[in-house]
């Protein structure tokens, strides 16, 4: 028996004895106090199912939510083949995911490659256990798309840092425990001028106000700092050489939201949908033209999941995410957005609905969804600025002015 098949049989045999039976086949998971269906973590994580909490416990214990981190810092320590193995066998026992983190998905492996050995030795570990939930300080009120153009100031005061400013679009911030933020530590300069600091939420002067979307929901916020002290030892990486780091995290982002798809793959199928909603004919959606988009839009869903799982097998072999990124993550802003309203469109009135008796609660959230999905094409950058990433590193194109 191969390495990795040993590896396959212990990992079975692990999941089967410690997956709680309610979670057993995609059962019931942990909600957090906003409603999410996800397992964030944190110091404020209230569970609706006790199991969902064990299962994190357990799988941080093995450091199985970051399998290929090292294990000095928690990380599973796997191979890539090995992950992947552990992948499928949580696949095939239905198992819901452990935790869902922007520790994870984002400033860990900014981490690994920059922080220094105490600050990887103090929050890596606990990024893996799900103890601490992160959010995102990097958007501001006027630096979006123009993300270097940042404003919040952060002064040398000689044993400490002072934090004056605001970020916007801060996702979850209002039930983060830490934060990692962008700052300008240099006035004289733009892109040289910025550094990465980690502070914690707690912190006195800071305030969260939660931002209601139009899909009913509040996951973004409006964060602001106000003389708020953080100690020196926070900097990650260089003073002023933030950039660098902002701009390798937005990659890890990208990779992130593209391998989800935006949910596009889940949810109510949309074949199923259509034939619920308009009927079959000799065993085929009645309506001929629905039925002709709702297929070019699961041959292109099949080919974006051929792709992302290209682009994490050369990832993993050049050890890290490279400019394509944006690529696919483009196309999954777009393919969500296509998915969301082919679901209306075949619900037909029924889609349309926002509350009442009247709706089953899959045709409320089919509109609920599409609304929200309008937001994928801004979130981790703009589709606009994914287009000139692509353009420029990519594709090796120049500017014309």
């Amino acid at each position: 028996m191969s390495d990795v098949e040993s590896f396959r049989a212990q990992a079975r045999a692990w999941i089967e004895e410690n997956l709680p039976a309610s979670l057993k086949g995609g059962g019931a998971r942990g909600l957090t106090d906003e409603g999410d269906s996800y397992i964030w973590g944190g110091r404020r994580a209230k569970w609706t199912n006790p199991d969902a909490k064990l299962w994190l416990e357990r799988m941080g214990a093995k450091g199985w939510t970051a399998p290929t981190w090292p294990a000095r810092y928690g990380g599973g320590g796997l191979s890539a083949a090995e992950a992947r193995v552990l992948e499928q066998e949580l696949a095939k026992a239905k198992a819901p995911q452990a935790l869902a983190s922007f520790g994870i998905w984002m400033l860990g492996p900014v981490l690994l490659e920059y922080a220094s050995e105490e600050q990887k030795l103090e929050h890596l570990p606990k990024i893996v256990r799900g103890e601490i939930r992160w959010c995102q300080g990097y958007s501001e009120p006027g630096a979006g798309s123009d993300l270097a153009g940042l404003r919040t100031q952060c002064v040398d005061m000689g044993d400490h840092y002072l934090i004056n400013g605001a970020k916007i679009w801060t996702s979850y911030a209002n039930y983060a425990d830490w934060i990692f933020c962008l700052v300008r530590t240099d006035n004289s300069k733009k892109h040289e001028g910025i550094s990465f600091i980690l502070f914690d939420m707690t912190s006195p002067g800071i305030e969260t106000r939660p931002i209601k979307l139009i899909s009913g929901n509040s996951p973004f916020c409006e964060t602001f700092f106000t003389d708020v002290k953080e100690p020196k030892r926070n900097l990650v990486g260089k003073l002023n050489g933030g950039w660098e780091i902002a701009k390798r995290l937005l990659q890890y982002e990208r990779q992130n939201i593209s391998s989800g798809g935006f949910g596009a793959g889940g949810g109510y199928d949309l074949p199923d949908a259509a034939k619920d909603y308009v009927g079959i004919e000799n065993g085929k959606i009645a309506d001929a033209d629905l039925r002709t988009r709702i297929a070019a839009h699961k041959m292109e869903a099949q080919a974006f999941g051929l792709t992302v799982r290209r682009l994490q097998e050369e990832a993993k072999a050049q050890k890290g995410p490279s400019p394509a990124t944006s690529i696919v993550k483009y196309a999954a802003a777009k393919l969500n957005q296509d998915r969301t309203e082919l679901l209306v469109e075949a619900m037909g009135s029924q889609g349309l609905g926002w509350d009442g008796d009247g709706y089953k609660p899959e045709e409320i959230m089919a509109m609920r969804g599409m609304l929200r999905a309008k937001a994928n094409s801004i979130e981790g950058g703009t589709s606009e600025i994914n287009l000139n990433v692509v353009s420029k590193r990519v594709l090796g194109l120049l500017d014309h002015q």
